[in-house]
């Protein structure tokens, strides 16, 4: 079958003759049509008392829902479909379709609409920066994509990333089984660049931005006279017409689909060169192979196309105005409470364009910093989510993003945040319960995980309240710090590698010879552990320092 016959019956799509139109894949959606507003959600004006519904699907399984002030952040659902993009996937969920054609269909409507030489829909950002790079290590060979990730005997085997470029996503380019090659200079990446060089990853910030002395535009001249392909990750980024990446010299831009454009939150958005991209598509499900984990559904990929349609229809600059809105009606509430300041910052780059409201205050008057404010506000009901940072005037912070508010819902956090800033707190006291111990030496620990047990080690000096010391991990030595009152302990360290960092709190009790407690990981949840002092005496040996050089080896 040809793909200008492939979604016959696919009963979403407005056909001529078996044939896609150009036309909008909603045309065929009733109220999505050129005339109406794609922004338009149904339903009433959020209020606390409908938000708190027993109702709500979250609530029957007991997961209580939350009032987004942080952004697209996928811990917390990405960003909320639009209604065109939920009505396209319902309408794709009527019917069966080959997927090889169904992906054909989309990449031409996509290269349409943006512009592009082609396009694919991925099951998220991140897999199709897995795809992009399966494709560029196999060249489109089933051979070698099904023996990936071993990549022995493959000639391209390498991908070279800037230093600033690496980040805790590109796992998904490293779980091909690369070798990932570092450089900071256009001399090291012209250095770098080899036969076996596959590809180069570059995340869209600070540094690879045009005029910065290692920008995309210096690495693609460098790459495209050896013809190697380029890939640019701007996964938070809105979407440009055409790709201002493309431009600049990217053979692929990946895109988050769940983030600015309001797709589906398990699907992403690549564009850019065909031939890389119809070897990315090999690389995913529904084919077998390294990317068959990463299964993108004909609902996900119609309703991505449906979000690029309707991102271009959207009228942003009233979407930004309402954004606007609804924080200064937040400022205005908090700006009630005597000693609290706000100021509003607008972003001037693509990646999370939208405005953040900061609300900032003397801890020292109101009894309660930002953090305290952050984990209050996001645990007790109704939640909300929102940032928190001290500032170095001494001032504390609390940061609310308005762009994935419900309408309605800022009127429910301005309520929040001036209940809990207004509320009279006594001042707190900074003397420190004395130690109950001297923590002091090596502890053997046992962390328990979900289904392991591991022996760390702590080695810890205590001055008074105060400790010090290294924690031993798995692989690696790295600083540890914290404090103990009476017999309770508070304890951080902080696992550093390119691209990852991952922070384990410890917080316990001390009995005796022995400490007990949790330990917090951030995204990565939780441990039990349990540590005991050793007993083993410090080495005591003089040293005999050589008086010159060796006369045997």
């Amino acid at each position: 079958m040809k793909r200008r016959n492939l979604i016959k019956g696919l009963a979403l799509l407005p056909l001529a003759g078996g044939a896609i139109t150009r036309e909008s894949v909603l045309a065929a959606s009733p109220g999505t049509g050129l005339n109406s507003n794609p922004m338009t959600e149904t339903g009433s004006i959020t209020t606390e008392s409908s938000f708190m519904a027993e109702t709500n699907i979250f609530r029957s399984i007991g997961v209580e829902p939350i009032i987004n002030c942080r952004g697209a952040y996928t811990i917390i659902g990405g960003s909320l479909e639009l209604p065109p993009v939920r009505e396209a996937m319902e309408a794709a969920s009527q019917n069966f379709v080959q997927y090889d054609e169904l992906a054909e269909g989309i990449g031409q409507r996509l290269a349409d609409l943006t512009k592009s030489e082609w396009g694919m829909v991925s099951a998220g950002c991140a897999a199709g920066m897995k795809h992009v790079t399966a494709a560029c290590v196999t060249g489109g060979s089933p051979e070698k994509l099904i023996r990936i990730p071993n990549l022995t005997g493959f000639e391209k085997n390498e991908v070279i990333i800037p230093l600033y470029s690496r980040n805790t996503y590109d796992h998904a380019v490293r779980n091909i089984g690369v070798t990932i090659i570092h450089v900071a200079t256009p001399e090291e990446l012209e250095r770098a660049i080899n036969p076996r060089t596959a590809m180069i990853y570059v995340n869209a910030v600070n540094g690879s931005f045009t005029g910065q002395p290692f920008s995309l535009e210096v690495i693609a001249g460098i790459a495209k006279p050896k013809k190697v392909p380029v890939l640019i990750d701007a996964a938070a980024e809105n979407l440009t017409i055409p790709s201002v990446h493309l431009k600049r010299g990217a053979d692929v831009v990946a895109y988050s689909g769940g983030k600015a454009m309001r797709g589906p939150q398990c699907a992403g958005l690549l564009l850019g060169n065909k031939e890389i991209l119809m070897s990315a598509w090999q690389a995913s499900s529904p084919h077998h192979g390294p990317g068959r984990d990463n299964k993108v559904g004909r609902e996900e990929m119609i309703g991505m196309m449906a979000a690029v349609e309707t991102w271009i229809k959207r009228d942003h600059d009233a979407e930004y105005k309402s954004w606007l809105s609804r924080l200064d009606l937040i400022a205005k509430k908090a700006l009630t409470i005597q000693g609290v300041k706000t100021n509003v910052t607008e972003p001037i780059e693509l990646s999370n364009k939208h405005p953040t409201l900061w609300i900032s205050w003397d801890p020292a008057k109101l009894n309660i910093t930002g953090y305290e404010v952050a984990e209050e506000i996001s645990s007790t009901k109704p939640r909300v989510a929102i940032g928190s940072r001290d500032e170095s005037d001494g001032f504390t912070t609390i940061d609310i993003v308005s762009s994935h508010m419900k309408e309605g819902e800022d009127q429910i956090v301005a309520n929040r945040i001036f209940e809990i800033l207004s509320r009279k707190r006594s001042s707190k006291s900074e003397v420190m319960t004395a130690p109950a111990a001297n923590l002091s030496g090596k502890w053997n620990v046992n962390v328990r995980y979900f289904n392991s047990t591991v022996k760390h080690i702590f080695s810890i000096q205590q001055d008074g309240n105060w400790i010090n010391g290294t924690h031993k991990g798995d692989f690696d030595i790295r600083d540890i710090s914290g404090t103990i009152e009476g017999n309770q302990i508070k304890l951080s360290s902080v696992l550093r590698l390119p691209g990852d960092q991952i922070t384990f709190y410890f917080s316990g009790t001390v009995n005796g010879d022995s400490l007990t407690g949790d330990i917090h990981m951030g995204e990565y949840r939780t441990a039990k552990f349990t540590a005991s002092k050793s007993l083993e005496k410090p080495v005591r040996k003089k040293i005999l320092v050589p008086k010159g050089p060796p006369l045997a080896t």
